[in-house]
C-alpha cells in the first residue's frame, strides 16, 4: 500500500470516528439529570409561557436529530454555540483561554521528551547503579498522580520556599512561563518516568540484536553504534508512546489547571460540567477527542518514516 493512499484511508477512518464521537458527546450530556431549561432558571419557578419562551430560544423542544444536526453544523463552521454560564460565544472564551492552555501542554512535552529521552538513555547505556537510580526515580514518578504532584510542589517551592506562584497563569510570556513551571513540571512527571522506562526497554533490546553485535565486531565506536543503530532503532517505540504521551496531557491538564487555578480550556471545562453549561461542555469535548486523534493520526502517519521495517497500514498502540 503506497503512503498516500494509506494517509487517505486513516484521514477518512478518524473523520468517520470524529463524526460517532461527535454523536456521543451530543448526546450524553442529554442522559444527565436536569436540564439546560432548569440550570438557566437557576431554580426559580417558572409559568409554562416562560419556560416555553426559553425552550424556544435554545431550540429545545426541536428532535434530537434536528438539535444534533443544527450543532454538527454549527460547529462544522467554527460556531460553538452561546455560554449558558458566561453568556458569551463559546469560541471567545476559548481564544481566551486556549493560548494559556496550549502554553502549559508546550512546556510539559518539552520536559517529558528532553527528561524522558535522557533519563530512558542513560539508563540503558551506563547500567550498574546508574540504571539503578533511573528506575527508582522512575518509579516515583510513575506513582505519582498529577494532582498530587500539583499539591506536592506547591506545599514545597511555591507555599514554603515561595520561588513559584501558587495560582495564575501571569502577564506577559515570560511572567507566563514563570507562572507556568510548577504546572508544567505537576503534569510532566508521571509521563517523563514512562518515557523514560519504554526508552530503556527499547534500547536494551536494541541492544541485544545481532546488529549492533555486528557493528561492534567491526570496530563501529560504542559513540556511533549508540547513536545509529541502537537509539534510532528503538524510535518507532518510543514514538508511539510519544502519541500516548500528548494525549495523556490533553486530559490531565484539567486536573492540573483546577489545582494551580490557572483559567486555561481544562479549567473552564471542569467548570462548564459542574454548572451543566452544555455549549461549552461539547464544544470543549469534541475538541479534546478531535486533539487525541490527530495525534494518533499523526503518530501513525510517521511510523513507517521513522523505522522502515514497519509496515505502512500497522496500527500504533496509542490507537
Amino acid at each position: 500500500m503506497s503512503f498516500l493512499r494509506f494517509a487517505v484511508r486513516r484521514v477518512a477512518e478518524m473523520a468517520a470516528t470524529l463524526l460517532a464521537a461527535s454523536f456521543v458527546v451530543f448526546g450524553a450530556l442529554y442522559l444527565a439529570p436536569g436540564s439546560p431549561a432548569s440550570f438557566l432558571l437557576a431554580g426559580r419557578s417558572a409559568s409554562p409561557d416562560a419556560l416555553a419562551a426559553i425552550n424556544a430560544r435554545y431550540h429545545l423542544d426541536d428532535p434530537f436529530a434536528v438539535r444534533y444536526l443544527r450543532w454538527l453544523g454549527d460547529m462544522v463552521q467554527g460556531d460553538f454555540g452561546r455560554s449558558l454560564t458566561y453568556r458569551t460565544d463559546v469560541s471567545r472564551l476559548l481564544a481566551d483561554r486556549l493560548p494559556t492552555t496550549l502554553l502549559l501542554i508546550g512546556m510539559a512535552l518539552v520536559v517529558v521528551v528532553v527528561v524522558g529521552l535522557f533519563l530512558g538513555r542513560l539508563s540503558a547505556v551506563r547500567g550498574g547503579a546508574t540504571d539503578t537510580a533511573v528506575l527508582v526515580g522512575t518509579t516515583f514518578a510513575v506513582g505519582t498522580p498529577s494532582f498530587v504532584a500539583a499539591v506536592l510542589l506547591q506545599t514545597v517551592f511555591a507555599v514554603k520556599l515561595g520561588w513559584f506562584p501558587s495560582s495564575g497563569a501571569g502577564d506577559g510570556f515570560l511572567d507566563r512561563v514563570w507562572h507556568l513551571t510548577l504546572p508544567a513540571i505537576a503534569l510532566a512527571l508521571y509521563l517523563l518516568g514512562m518515557l523514560a522506562r519504554v526508552t530503556r526497554s527499547a534500547m536494551l533490546e536494541a541492544l541485544d540484536s545481532e546488529h549492533v553485535t555486528v557493528a561492534r565486531s567491526r570496530g563501529v565506536p560504542e559513540r556511533q553504534v549508540i547513536r545509529r543503530h541502537v537509539f534510532r532503532n528503538s524510535l518507532g517505540t518510543v514514538l508511539t508512546t510519544g502519541g500516548l504521551i500528548v494525549s495523556t496531557l490533553l486530559v490531565c491538564t484539567i486536573l492540573v489547571e483546577t489545582a494551580f487555578s490557572i483559567g486555561g480550556v481544562g479549567q473552564l471545562l471542569e467548570l462548564s460540567t459542574s454548572t451543566k453549561d452544555f455549549p461549552a461542555v461539547q464544544a470543549i469535548s469534541l475538541i479534546i477527542v478531535a486533539l487525541f486523534m490527530s495525534v494518533n493520526l499523526l503518530v501513525d502517519l510517521l511510523l513507517p518514516l521513522v523505522d522502515p521495517r514497519i509496515a505502512l497500514g500497522t496500527r500504533s498502540s496509542s490507537a
